[in-house]
Formats: C-alpha cells, sequence, structure tokens
C-alpha cells in the first residue's frame, strides 16, 4: 500500500507507477489545465493522465515543458499516460496515433499508453501495435482501459506481453471484486477513473458519517478506500486547493468495518459506458 503521495506501485515489468495522479478528463486546452497540472506537481503530484479523446495533451505538455524549463522536476521524475482511442484500433494506425500523442505532449516516450476501450475485434491489432511500442522502447508500460474480465482473457491468448495496467470505472457504486482479484491474481494494476462517481458520492450518508469519524472529506476518504485496496487513483480536479485536499490521504487509514461499510454501497453502477454496450 502506498504511504505518502510520491509512493508508487511496481508493475509486473518492473516500472515503478505512483498510486495517485491527476486526472484531466473533461478539461479544455488552456490556461485552466495548465495552471491544474503545474499546481499537482508542485504540490507533490508526479502522475498526470490524459488521452487522445480528451482533446487536451497540448496543454498537459505546454504544462510539462514550463515545470521542465523551470527546472520544477526532470522528465524522469513525470509518469505521463495517454491511450489510443477506438477510431485508430488498427496496428498501423495505433501506432500512428501513439506518435500523434507524442507530437502534442512534447515528449519523446510516454511512461503508460492504454487501450481506451475493448472495441469487439479490433483490440487485439491496437494490443500488438503497443507491443512493439514497448519492445522498441518507446514506451515504459502498456495497458488498457474499461476491460472486463472477459476482455482480458481474450486479448491474452494472443498477447506476447501482459498488459501492465487496467484503468477502469472504480468508485463505492462499483466496486468490481471480482476484477480486483482477477487483475491481482495475474499481475495486472488496477487503476480507478472516476473514483468520485463525477461528484455523486459527495452527498452520501454513510460515506458523510465515516469522514466526519476521520476528520476527513468524503472525498478523502473514497480515495483513502481505494488506496487500501492497492488501486491506482486519479481523481480530476482544476482547482489548487482541491488538488491538495485529494492527496491528504496519508495521514489516517479506514478501519477494516469502514471498508466493508463503503464496499455494502455497491450497486454496480456505472457513470461512465458499460464496457460490454457501447458503441463510439
Amino acid at each position: 500500500m502506498i504511504k505518502h503521495l510520491q509512493d508508487s506501485v511496481t508493475l509486473h515489468n518492473g516500472v515503478k507507477m505512483p498510486g495517485l495522479g491527476l486526472g484531466v478528463f473533461k478539461v479544455e486546452e488552456g490556461p485552466e489545465l495548465i495552471q491544474a497540472v503545474k499546481a499537482a506537481v508542485k504540490h507533490g503530484y508526479r502522475s498526470i493522465d490524459t488521452a487522445a479523446v480528451y482533446q487536451n495533451e497540448s496543454s498537459v505538455g505546454e504544462a510539462i515543458a514550463e515545470l521542465l524549463s523551470e527546472s520544477k522536476v526532470s522528465r524522469e521524475d513525470l509518469f505521463v499516460t495517454s491511450k489510443v482511442w477506438n477510431a485508430d484500433l488498427g496496428y498501423a494506425s495505433a501506432l500512428a496515433a501513439y506518435e500523434t500523442s507524442l507530437n502534442k505532449l512534447g515528449l519523446d516516450y510516454l511512461d503508460l499508453y492504454l487501450i481506451h476501450w475493448p472495441v469487439k475485434d479490433k483490440y487485439k491489432e491496437a494490443w500488438r501495435a503497443l507491443e512493439t511500442l514497448y519492445r522498441d522502447g518507446r514506451v515504459k508500460a502498456i495497458g488498457v482501459s474499461n476491460f472486463q474480465i472477459h476482455h482480458l482473457e481474450d486479448l491474452m491468448k494472443d498477447a506476447i506481453i501482459k498488459p501492465m495496467v487496467n484503468q477502469v470505472e472504480f468508485h463505492p457504486r462499483l466496486t468490481q471484486k471480482d476484477l480486483i482479484a482477477y487483475c491481482q491474481e495475474h499481475g495486472i494494476q488496477m487503476e480507478a477513473w472516476s473514483p468520485l462517481m463525477q461528484g455523486e458520492l459527495l452527498d452520501n450518508d454513510i460515506l458523510k458519517e465515516i469522514a466526519s469519524k476521520y476528520g476527513k472529506s468524503v472525498a478523502q476518504v473514497i480515495l483513502r478506500w481505494d488506496v487500501q485496496q492497492g488501486v491506482v487513483t486519479i481523481p480530476k480536479s482544476t482547482k489548487e486547493q482541491r488538488i491538495i485536499e485529494n492527496a491528504a490521504l496519508f495521514d489516517f487509514e479506514l478501519t477494516v468495518d469502514d471498508m466493508s461499510r463503503i464496499d455494502g454501497l455497491n450497486e454496480n453502477r456505472r457513470v461512465g459506458p458499460d464496457p460490454d454496450n457501447f458503441d463510439f
């Protein structure tokens, strides 16, 4: 379990991945995003998660360039993730998409590159491209996003390299216990997107009661619940104070009973699309 903000988990290929990062889903290109990334790094974050379809890689790259030029961090200190979009899930198109993302980010390599969604009959060719990028040393780690157990099983039938990460929607209304167990058994690191259920859980009475007990916010309790399960988490915020608060997770520990109460909120309910039934 990670013990502080810059602590990391070790992926099955030995690469270290920060246990807490900044997500930038739905944040538009521009000064707000640049300042959010810079604020996060200033306050100790080292992981930034973006994607081609977010259409904000250029601003993430601009923030990183400013941080490097100001000698706030080195490139090696940062862990940058992006994802290949569904329209590019072929072998050659995934390779080209990687170059496009790198160019927008202004980087020489990514730390983690993911297949964004398990599009039927397409993700295996894209995985072959990611394996090529990995073998060629162009990316430090490769993985998938929104893959269920059957998608992972299908992928690994033909894969030469096992995914290092599976980034999925994960929060107290969608606890995905079977998927966590499967990923742990196979050495695939689970990562949570939308860990706060896009704010829907912040008024939950049980979570408010638990938060009050620890003198913490509901958001901090949920993110701590992630961390205690060994799940990497990437809450999104553009507000500096919230970015700081989201990282204040390491001075308390949820009891086994409180972890179980939070688990009990599960309804298998998503705020995002169903990986088995999407049409984009």
